[in-house]
């Protein structure tokens, strides 16, 4: 046991000495392997920039409603009715726009798409007023949801498939004019970069006027470096799948600037508000949460409020990608994102959880989903997969808190 130890022990001191979450080093690691490995199985398609250009837009959805789960496991509860969420939502727009605003224009699109997030903030607010006041548990509430919405969607149409929407409001799902061209794109990437640069630059400065330790020079510029270098390659991947049309670089698919938007805006909520100060103080202790004098009811609806605003986006994303709004659009999308966040750092427990984490989760399971896709691998076997490594990663996260209890 002594030796498991010691040769546990350098790569954790490590990891600290560098200042890096050793969890979303794995995670990356994790996913360089899978990408390997679906490259060499599919003789050299994954790694291509077509089928990495597909595999951005199918990780939105998803990417764009882990952050929700992540505050609504971190304050100990659950959303099983995400997917529901999702469709019932979706179909709304769909209906919406074929038959209110059918109009091949910006406004209708957008208005089509408020009236679908309003609609998903509503169902979130109930859910969690349900959840908050009546005091039933979420994991009753949200299994409820999940029937009812994925009724609800049915019963809006009597089950008729509903299509094709305006091309304005396809956009939204990364079709043929779902993407924003090469210039834009490198427009878009040379912003991200001054942002990282000057978001590490800033927390240099800070760490160093308040006394606390910092990485050395050369280290904090390696880790900068790599970070810009990360978004280039990204952008030139993005730039070198041609548009079928004309042949001009697609660039960034609308519904990744979506997803990237809000992991951005959910990473900033987390660390520089009250608000996610709040919803990190009340899952790792409640009743102290409470005594502190933090409204926990208010809290909870709105957590469950922003949950079904994510969805209701995540939907808007791919009703937008199939051109029609579908009955079972969204089915089983809560398990990828409740897998998605497990494995980011999200303990199921409560009061511990990460974006970024989650984010990578997000890469992962669509990264799993799309080369068992390529492989031709049937949808029994795709669900087989997807269930063991849910239960692998809660099984990950029971250990991890087992051997932070002793």
């Amino acid at each position: 046991m002594q030796s498991i130890k010691t040769t546990a022990a350098p790569p954790k001191r490590l990891m600290s000495q560098l200042g890096l979450d050793a969890r979303l080093v794995f995670m990356v690691a994790a996913i360089a392997g899978i990408w390997l490995a679906f490259h060499l199985l599919t003789g050299g398609i994954f790694l291509t920039a077509r089928n990495l250009w597909n595999l951005s837009v199918q990780t939105a959805s998803v990417g764009v409603m882990v952050s929700g789960m992540v505050l609504v496991i971190v304050m100990r509860n659950i959303d099983l009715s995400i997917g529901s969420i999702l469709g019932f939502t979706g179909m709304f727009m769909a209906v919406i726009n074929t038959q209110l605003f059918s109009q091949n224009t910006w406004w209708a699109a957008l208005l089509t798409l408020l009236l679908g997030l309003l609609l998903g903030v509503l169902v979130g607010v109930i859910q969690g007023t349900w959840v908050a006041v009546l005091g039933v548990p979420s994991f009753i509430v949200t299994l409820g949801g999940l029937l009812i919405f994925r009724g609800g969607a049915w019963l809006l149409t009597s089950g008729q498939t509903v299509a094709p929407l305006s091309e304005s409001f396809q956009i939204l799902g990364g079709g043929l004019n779902g993407s924003i061209g090469g210039l834009w794109s490198w427009i878009v990437g040379v912003a991200i970069m001054a942002a990282i640069l000057l978001a590490d630059l800033r927390v240099y400065q800070q760490r160093a006027r308040r006394g606390l330790p910092n990485r050395s020079v050369p280290l904090q510029a390696l880790l900068t470096g790599a970070s810009l270098l990360l978004v280039l390659a990204f952008v030139l991947v993005m730039n070198s799948y041609p548009d079928p049309r004309s042949g001009l670089p697609r660039g960034i698919p609308v519904p990744v600037l979506l997803m990237l938007g809000v992991t951005a805006i959910m990473m900033w909520v987390v660390r520089a508000t009250r608000f996610g100060r709040y919803v990190f103080a009340y899952g790792g202790n409640p009743e102290a949460a409470r005594l502190a004098g933090i409204n926990t009811k208010r809290l909870t609806i709105m957590v469950f409020g922003l949950m079904g605003l994510l969805a209701a986006l995540a939907g808007a994303i791919q009703t937008a990608r199939l051109n029609a709004g579908t009955n079972s659009t969204g089915t089983l999308a809560e398990l990828s994102v409740i897998a998605a966040a497990v494995i980011g750092g999200t303990s199921l427990s409560g009061g511990t959880g990460s974006i970024p984490g989650a984010f990578l989760g997000a890469i992962l399971m669509a990264s799993l989903i799309n080369g068992m896709l390529l492989l031709d691998l049937p949808s029994a076997w795709q669900n087989v997969v997807q269930g063991l490594v849910l239960m692998l990663a809660v099984t990950l996260d029971v250990l991890v808190q087992k051997r932070r209890a002793k």
